[in-house]
């Protein structure tokens, strides 16, 4: 389908469902790939009358549930390190053990990826109502994973606050025509063909682009947070002095990266006192996984070829926050999903409501759903989570320029001549 070209809820999608809050039916089936509708901006529905489409009780915080999800990652984090202690070796390893690490290293990953989605609702506020709560908790699960949990928690609310921005968005900013050419990324294209490339994006995104976004802000802002242009300044995640925060930030930055560099001494002294190997077994493959799997959801959640990002002159809160989409992650019979919390399934809601607590997210997201899909505004992607992350590796790689509305190209585009 082109580019708001989504189809009306077809009856097989609402067949049973019960009335949403807006009085339109619930819709809890989908059967197509829905796109962006570029919208007047003027036109869209404002924050309120979105959230008035919600019913109310999601909203609200329940001690017993956020502490629930803990505990049960808790639990499955715990089973699978069981299992992989009592059934596989770390020395003298054959070829069953150095699959097994593998299968465990997969696993394990997918499972702190819950504890990762756990801290990031922390830093929204969308944990329980009380933020030091939020904050401690947050700290610890994310420090364990060596995320700067407050140098994170400021640079992703600014995600939020500017999605699909292309001056001032955070994370998977796609480069301009230009920087794609000053780089040299054409020249590699040409050297390497277009699957290539494709395979490039997919190493440059999901291998390390976490800790280049963590070391220099990569595919961040192209300007600081009062609007001053970067300068050639290097916006890391650790220094309080960081060109990326303001001045008021910087006492939470220290504490962040304090307990970063704590976490990453116990990492130390692990492997000094039981060598490398069982460690890396243990921590480092299971690591690599939860990197995969958080830039694949802010990667994957905002890119498509007929989603747009947006200039100053075009862009809106809710329009940019409108610019996501939600997809099912149904491998596994849904493992994924519920162990992720739903992130990927529900991420136009958390868009549009970062502190609407995850565990009312799903039934939120039906209602949210029902009011707008009607108005083509809820983008929804059925495909695969690989075939899904192939195309935005083979499709969305730049955009012409930083103004008006720009949809994402393939490097192949550059220099051929359009009607």
């Amino acid at each position: 389908m082109g580019k708001g070209g989504q189809q009306m809820p077809s009856k097989a999608d609402v067949i049973g469902a019960s009335t949403s809050r807006c009085g339109n039916p619930l819709i809890t089936a989908e059967k197509s790939t829905l796109v962006a509708a570029v919208m007047d901006k003027q036109k869209l529905p404002t924050k309120q009358e979105i959230r008035e489409s919600i019913p109310a009780h999601c909203f609200k915080h329940s001690y017993v549930a956020a502490f629930g999800h803990v505990l049960r990652d808790s639990l499955v984090i715990a089973t699978f390190a069981f299992l992989a202690a009592t059934l596989l070796n770390t020395s003298g390893m054959g070829v069953v053990d150095v699959l097994g690490w593998q299968v465990y290293a997969f696993f394990q990953g997918a499972a702190l990826t819950g504890w990762w989605v756990l801290a990031h609702e922390c830093g929204h506020g969308g944990f329980t109502k009380s933020y030091l709560v939020n904050d401690c908790v947050g700290l610890v699960l994310h420090s364990v994973l060596l995320v700067p949990y407050f140098a994170w928690q400021y640079s992703h609310a600014k995600h939020h606050a500017k999605t699909n921005h292309l001056m001032d968005g955070e994370t998977h900013n796609p480069n301009t025509k230009s920087e794609m050419q000053e780089a040299g990324y054409v020249t590699l294209f040409e050297a390497i063909g277009e699957e290539g490339f494709a395979g490039f994006q997919l190493f440059t995104h999901l291998v390390v682009g976490w800790p280049a976004y963590l070391a220099t802000n990569a595919t961040g802002a192209r300007r600081l947070y009062n609007t001053e242009p970067l300068d050639g300044h290097t916006c890391d995640h650790f220094r309080p002095s960081s060109k990326l925060f303001p001045p008021n930030w910087r006492r939470r930055i220290q504490i962040g990266t304090t307990a970063w560099l704590a976490c990453a001494a116990g990492i130390a002294a692990a492997t000094y006192k039981f060598g490398f190997v069982p460690v890396a077994c243990f921590y480092w493959g299971p690591y690599m996984w939860v990197n995969f799997w958080l830039v694949l959801y802010t990667w994957l959640q905002h890119t498509s070829p007929d989603v747009p990002h947006f200039g100053d002159d075009e862009w809106t809160w809710v329009r940019g926050a409108l610019c996501t989409i939600d997809r099912p992650y149904a491998e596994l019979f849904g493992f994924f999903d519920w162990m992720h919390h739903h992130i990927g399934s529900t991420h136009v809601c958390h868009h549009l409501f970062s502190n609407l607590p995850c565990y009312h997210a799903v039934e939120a997201t039906k209602h949210l759903k029902a009011f707008l899909k009607p108005k083509q505004l809820y983008n929804y992607d059925h495909d695969p989570v690989v075939t899904a992350m192939w195309k935005a590796a083979l499709t969305c790689q730049y955009v012409d320029g930083t103004e008006g509305i720009q949809f994402p190209k393939a490097v192949k585009q550059i220099g051929k001549k359009t009607d």
